[in-house]
């Protein structure tokens, strides 16, 4: 008898969370759910079941438009992987971040079809929109997977989480230690004009401070 994964309906921004929910189980709600707007986050055997709203949407989007233009225009390779679930069995977590790339680790990844994180390193940066607080320990959980790096946007202000020595937790800081030349605030005022102008016009503006205040050199 072949049993049948029935996908919960949700509200947009409502979570369920399940407990004693074993790894093979986990896995196959990757599978069943996969290609939805649906995130899983598991840790240790509790597993959330999350949706994600149209704000949430806009601002993950933009936001990688505008850390995509600021990579192009300063020449720095990148692999960008999305959302792909990030997940260790050994760990028993796995998570889908918002958006996710390789930089430091771009050309050890390069030529892969598969990136295996058993085998293979994390993402270099991982994004997450905090619109709705999830129940599970995301930033536990992307701390255990060894990500060195996670920007967070809470709809208001941008956060640069860069992992402690010890691998245990994430320490605030001014700057991105992976673009140091990047002004941080600068780039979290572009995410807060949202809505006031069209995407277009935000992006060609975001460009243009990218190429004076970044990519600029400095003037003798």
């Amino acid at each position: 008898m072949t049993t049948t994964l029935t996908p919960p309906r949700l509200a947009d921004g409502e979570s369920l969370v399940l407990d004693d929910i074993d790894w093979t189980t986990y896995e196959a709600l990757l599978q069943a759910l996969d290609g939805r707007h649906i995130r899983l986050n598991y840790d240790r055997g509790r597993l959330e079941i999350m949706t994600t709203g149209s704000q949430h949407e806009r601002w993950k989007t933009l936001l990688a438009r505008f850390f995509e233009i600021f990579t192009l225009e300063s020449n720095i390779p990148i692999a960008g992987l999305g959302n792909f679930t990030l997940k260790r069995r050994i760990k028993r977590r796995g998570l889908e971040p918002d958006e996710c790339w390789y930089i430091a680790h771009e050309a050890e990844i390069r030529s892969l079809r598969q990136i295996n994180l058993e085998v293979n390193p994390p993402p270099d940066l991982v994004v997450e929109i905090e619109v709705s607080r999830s129940v599970v320990n995301r930033l536990g959980i992307l701390a255990s997977l060894k990500v060195p790096e996670v920007w967070r946007f809470n709809g208001q202000r941008l956060a640069v989480l860069v992992l402690s020595a010890d691998g245990r937790r994430y320490n605030e800081s001014l700057q991105s230690p992976t673009f140091p030349m990047l002004p941080m605030s600068g780039l979290s005022d572009f995410l807060k004009r949202v809505g006031e102008t069209d995407e277009t016009t935000l992006v060609r503006e975001f460009q243009i401070w990218v190429r004076q205040f970044v990519t600029s050199p400095p003037l003798p």
